[in-house]
Order: structure tokens, then sequence, then C-alpha cells
């Protein structure tokens, strides 16, 4: 018999801002070191896990089925750099990859099998090693000096994204005794082989210097380079491609300052290429004999220029502004410009030929045939070269590695990611449909599943909406245990994500932030309504978490389910806080209701923790990590209290990794138990309408090809678009 939930207690804490006043009974789980919040943690960790104990053979047949159909022992496509050849191996029954290089002979690429190793190989890092019996493992730099000769890499053994930077001398394998700790993610190589640089963070967690390190040297003689004394802004540096120019960013989420400096000089004085202008981003490249820039001055979905060596903020365009394309990036090299751009929902490629002395030549677009895909650039670290490197991903396409040729435009498929047993993509198709808003707007949604998969079926509904961020159509092998139980899944790209732009992004944010919510709804009523969806069951992390808290405080009963993973659902209370981490910088996309009564009353209409009314909830789990630094673990915490003490329905569910960060689990085989775990939550709330038999029955035909998925019922009350009740015990 299942026991009663955890009650959080209540401790009312009194919050005033413009005359507002507000009771907050479960602000003490903000407090990491009181005995009580972490008794309560654990409590709802035993609850949580006693509620799914009749998953656990669904949660181990889900796990084996994606490590069935992961190719364990498995390399990367190598890239080549200097007179090396990089790859990275995975091995059977190990949690992480193993970095590696070979030799370089001529331009060919070795021709190395999984699980087989060649004369001169050279293992750079081995993960697993680092790992040891740790829990967790994050790696925040891991990159090879010019000369091919030193390694520097840094390791986080928390999930706070705290690093310790050390480095290796790859002739000796000797790890060097420079240790530098409380390093951001990133850093780079000076020219010179011996001098590095990297960011440190402040108490926020916020990287602010940039400080330059001497191989040899103790680190408390390291050389402040650069301060960011404006709280909005985070500061990085990293190394042009040619390597002539090192290249130190600051940046805010609306406004980019950069500096520069020759990286044969790393003694020298950064050098500003264009003084901040509050809502300017410009990035810069370096291209033989001129800069390469791309920024938004005046053009709101960014205009591509160049600009001389001595004189890089004299912008003239190459690529002028287009209000149907959002240039996304760019990176060039000695002989061409590759540019990755978004138009219509999808991302493409553009190729701007160049000759020295002559200037540009006609751009050119690489065509790809599927009606929804994911394309960009690859590991391209070579300056000079008649290649290009790219990803390329659609909801039934596995990740795939090509080269594309610059002289003959031919398109090599070097590595698809294997997907094992019997994986065959015809069997699945995608579409695009179109939701309307409730102001008129066009919202796309993107969906795949099994060709016989019958209509209307249960439906997964994927969103996240914020930060300009796309969710753009990709594969995932743990979802065909989803497509293959006859599940859809579809992905609602709301306003606040970039997949149409920036004016997409805008309409998303600050006061309009509002339209997320009601795209994501929107999206879920037309799946309804055109016979996709029998129920929907919806699911979102970080900001995409805040989506799902306030989609249910909007439409409750428009979903059978919601999983909210490390969900930022205490939102006003957060941004109120400048001592959080993060907070600051994230005034310029929510804006800041701790100086503006405007602002407070618009996000205190929507956060999720606020809104919570005396209603029935669908069933929820929420996932978070103790150590999690961008989306603090009490916040979901509060949340599922509140929920427990004032709604109706659920059951609603708390997991909290004692040991983990934002990112979750670490391991890849902690991941997929992970993601077994949240599946077979999904697939036990969707037996509302359908028989654990039935999706079962499901699977094994689908495993066949056998007869078509049998869908839930469509005339029972599931189908018609009510909450499902909760599983029975």
């Amino acid at each position: 018999m299942r026991s009663l939930p955890p009650v959080a207690k209540k401790s009312p804490t009194e919050r005033v801002h413009h005359g507002d006043v507000v009771i907050d009974e479960y602000a003490w789980l903000a407090d990491k070191e009181d005995p009580d919040t972490v008794r309560y943690l654990e409590a709802e960790n035993a609850y949580t896990e006693q509620a799914t104990t009749h998953l656990a053979d669904l949660r181990e047949t889900i796990f084996q089925e994606i490590k069935g159909r992961t190719l364990e022992t498995d390399m990367s496509v190598p890239t080549r750099k200097g007179g090396w050849w990089y790859y990275s191996r995975t091995e059977e029954g190990k949690q992480y990859g193993i970095q590696c290089r070979l030799a370089a002979v001529d331009e060919t690429p070795p021709e190395i099998k999984p699980g087989e190793t060649l004369p001169g190989e050279q293992v750079l890092l081995d993960m697993n090693e680092l790992a040891g019996d740790r829990p967790y493992l994050a790696l925040g730099v891991s990159t090879v000096s010019p000369d091919g000769n030193l390694l520097a890499y840094s390791t986080d053994y928390e999930g706070n994204e705290r690093f310790t930077l050390r480095f290796k001398d790859l002739r000796t394998g000797e790890t060097l005794p420079d240790e530098i700790p409380g390093v951001f993610y990133g850093g780079t190589w000076a020219a010179d082989n011996s001098t590095f640089f990297y960011t440190v963070t402040d108490d926020a967690w916020r990287p602010y210097r940039v400080y330059r390190h001497v191989i040899g040297t103790p680190a408390d003689q390291d050389v402040l380079v650069y301060e960011e004394t404006d709280e909005r802004f985070w500061v990085g540096v990293g190394l042009t491609r040619s390597q002539r120019y090192l290249v130190l960013s600051s940046g805010s989420k609306i406004t980019s300052e950069v500096r520069i400096l020759e990286a044969d000089d790393p003694q020298g004085e950064f050098r500003l290429v264009a003084p901040r202008e509050t809502g300017v981003e410009y990035g810069i490249d370096h291209a033989g004999d001129h800069f390469v820039v791309l920024h938004n001055r005046n053009a709101r979905n960014f205009e591509l220029a160049r600009a001389p060596l001595d004189d890089p903020g004299a912008w003239t365009p190459l690529i002028e502004h287009r209000e149907d394309t959002r240039l996304l990036g760019m990176d060039a090299f000695s002989d061409h410009l590759v540019v990755h751009f978004r138009r219509d929902g999808l991302t493409g490629i553009r190729i701007l030929p160049y000759r020295p002395g002559e200037g540009y030549g006609e751009p050119y677009e690489i065509p790809f045939t599927e009606p929804l895909y994911q394309v960009e650039p690859g590991g391209n670290p070579e300056f000079e070269t008649g290649r290009v490197r790219l990803g390329y991903t659609s909801m039934v396409t596995p990740p795939s590695v090509y080269d594309y040729v610059l002289e003959t435009g031919e398109l090599i498929l070097l590595k698809r990611r294997p997907v094992l047993g019997g994986y065959d993509p015809e069997d699945y198709e995608q579409f695009r449909e179109w939701a309307v808003a409730e102001d008129g707007t066009k919202v796309p949604i993107s969906i795949v599943r099994r060709k016989d998969t019958q209509r209307p079926a249960p439906t997964l509904l994927y969103g996240y909406g914020s930060y300009e961020s796309s969710i753009d159509p990709s594969f995932s092998v743990a979802r065909l245990s989803l497509l293959d139980r006859g599940f859809v899944f579809a992905v609602a790209h709301v306003r606040g994500g970039g997949e149409m732009g920036r004016q997409w992004y805008e309409d998303g944010k600050l006061l309009r932030k509002k339209n997320t919510f009601t795209d994501f709804v929107a999206c879920a009523r037309h799946l309804r309504r055109t016979g996709w969806a029998s129920k929907i069951i919806a699911r979102g992390g970080s900001a995409g978490g805040l989506l799902m808290g306030a989609v249910l405080n909007l439409a409750p009963d428009e979903f059978a389910g919601v999983v909210a993973e490390v969900p930022f659902v205490d939102a006003l209370n957060t941004i109120l806080d400048p001592s959080l981490p993060l907070t600051v910088i994230e005034w310029d996309e929510w804006g800041n209701p701790l100086e503006d009564p405007e602002v407070y009353a618009y996000m205190k209409s929507y956060s999720p923790y606020e809104n919570i009314n005396a209603r029935a909830y669908p069933p929820i789990l929420a996932t978070t990590s103790l150590n999690d630094t961008r989306v603090l673990y009490h916040e979901p915490a509060k949340w599922i209290a509140k929920l427990r003490a004032t709604a109706s329905g659920g059951p609603f569910l708390l997991k909290t990794e004692m040991g983990a960060g934002h990112g979750g689990r670490s391991g890849r085989y902690d991941a997929w138990r992970e993601e077994a775990f949240v599946l077979s939550w999904i697939i036990d709330v969707a037996a509302g309408g359908m028989t654990h038999e039935t999706i079962a029955a499901n699977a094994a035909r689908a495993a066949t090809g056998e007869n078509a998925p049998v869908a839930a019922a469509a005339g029972s009350t599931e189908a018609e678009g009510t909450a499902a009740a909760p599983a029975a015990d």
C-alpha cells in the first residue's frame, strides 16, 4: 500500500515589494545547510521511489532498450588539427569517453575501428580514470596547445560548475604541478604554447575576470588581464581559428563588447574592437587579411560585415540584414566563410568563397531534402582546408557527420550514429504543423511518429521558449521507446525561443513573456483538435520548467501529466534576489522586478509558485539536483510542497539528485537510467487510457513489424482531453 506523501512544514516569511505583501510558507527550503531541508528532500526521494515501485520492471526494460540500441564501443570521426588526428572513444561498460589522437601521415583520415587501437595512438584523457569511483564528473575545458605538446583540462566533481584547471605534458604523459582551482568553463592557449588564459566567477557564479597563467609559475602569480564590473555581463576568452588573435568577449543578454590581442604577444594589451552600445551584439573572427564581424546594429536578424585589421570597428556589409533570415554564426577560413543561419524555422549553411586580393564571390547555400532537419558547422579547427565539416540530424535521421567538398559541391557522409536493434528510418515519419495562438500568430510544431501509429495517440509535447534558444528537430534513441509504444512526440516552437528569428524571441520575453505560455497551450489544443493527440503529457526543463508550471496554472485540464526537469518555477522570488547566482544578468531576459513595479506585477501574474490555486492538477514529476547553480533545488521543492498543500489531483512527485548539477547525473549509463525513469512515468500516466498490457503489446508489434499500435479508446474521456487520473496502486 502506498504511503502518504511528505508534508513540508510551514514557516511563514514575509516578502514586501512595491506595497505588495506576500507570505511565503516554504522559503525555509532555500537553506541548503538546514538539516530539515536535507531530511525533507530525502523524504521526497523515498516517497517518489515508493510511488514508482510498480514501474521497476518497465524502467529496467526501457534502460535495456536504450542500451541495446546504442553501440557502446564506438568512436567519433577523426578531426585534423596540426600534425594530429583527434577523436574520442567509448567502451562498453564505461560511463565516460576517452580522448585520443594519432599522428597524421597525410590528409587521409585514419581508418580506426571501434574497440581497436592503432600503433601510435595516444590517450589524452581517459574520463573514466579521472572519475574513479566518484559519482559525478564534468569537464570544463580540454584544449591542446598550438604546438600539440600540452593539454589544458579542468574538472568538476560536484556539479557546481566550478572547475580545477590542470595541465598535462603530452610528450611525457606527466601532469604538471600547475593547478588552479575555482575556474569557469573554457580558456585558451596563446601562440607561445606556454601561456594560458582562463576565467573565474564571482560569488554570483558570474565569470567576471580573465587571468593569464604562464606554465611553471605559481597560480597566485597569475596576472589579472580584465575585470568586468557590470554585473549584467559575462566574460570569456578564445583563440581565432587562424591562431593569430586572442579574443576577449564581454556580454550581457543584449549587449556585446570585444577586445583582441595578437596571439604571439600574450603579455600585450587587449585593444577594443567597438565600445559597448546597449542592445548591440557582435562577434569577430579573423579571415586572413581582414576581420569578419557578425552584428545586429540596425539589423535585428544580424548582418555579416568585414573590417580592416587596423580598424576592426569599421564594418562594411557582406551579407545584409534580411527579415526572413536570422544569421546565427560564422566561421572564417583562409579562402571561404561559413555562415550558419535560420529561415522558416529550419537551420542552414551558406558558403562565401574568398580569394585574397579579389574579394568574396557569390554566396550559395548547401541544399538538404528532408522536410524537417537540423544542420550546423562541426569541428573545423584547420584554417586552411578545402572541406567543411557538418553535423546533421532530423527527427528520423540519427546524428550524422558530413564533409562538404568546396571544389565539387559533394556532400560526403563520414558517419551516421549506429542505432542497433533493426532501426529503420522508413518506419517513422515527421511532420510540421502550425497552431494558431490567441493573437493569431502561427506557431510551428514538429511531430514524429511511427508510420503505423493510429491517431489519435498519446502525445509527449516538449517546449522551452526562452533566451532565443531553439529546440530544433533532432533524433533521440531513447525517444524510440515511446514511439514504438504508440506515442507521438511533438515540439512546440513557442515564442521566446529563436526558431523564427529574433522577433520571435523578442515577442516571448520581458512584458510579452506570457506569449510563451499561451503559445504552448494553443499547440496542445491544436494537436487534440486535429486528431493527433488522445491525451498530452508535457515536458520541459530549466526555463522550459517555468513553461510547464505556467501552463499548468493556465490550463491544467489540457494535460494528462507534466514532467518538469530542474524547473525555474519560483521565478519571481529568484529574480527579486540579486545575491543569488545569475539573478542580475537575468534582468535583461525577465525584467527587474526589484526596481520596476510593472515588471513585478507582471512576473507575479505568471510565476508558477505564485499562482498555484485550489483546483485539480494532473500528475507531476519534478526533478532537480542539490548542487545546481542555475536553477536552485529549492524552486521545485517549494513548488511541490505548495501544490500538495493547495491543489488537488496529482500525485505530485519530487526527485532530487543529491550529488549532481544542472544537467543531472554525468555518466552515460546513469543518464540512461534517469531517462528510463522519466519515460516509464510518462508511459504510466498514459496508461490512464491504455493498459500496460496494451502498451507492451504495441512494443512487441513494433519490434516484429506486425500490426499497427493500439491507441487509447477514441471515445474515452481521456481521448477527449480531460486530465488523466492518477495511476492505480
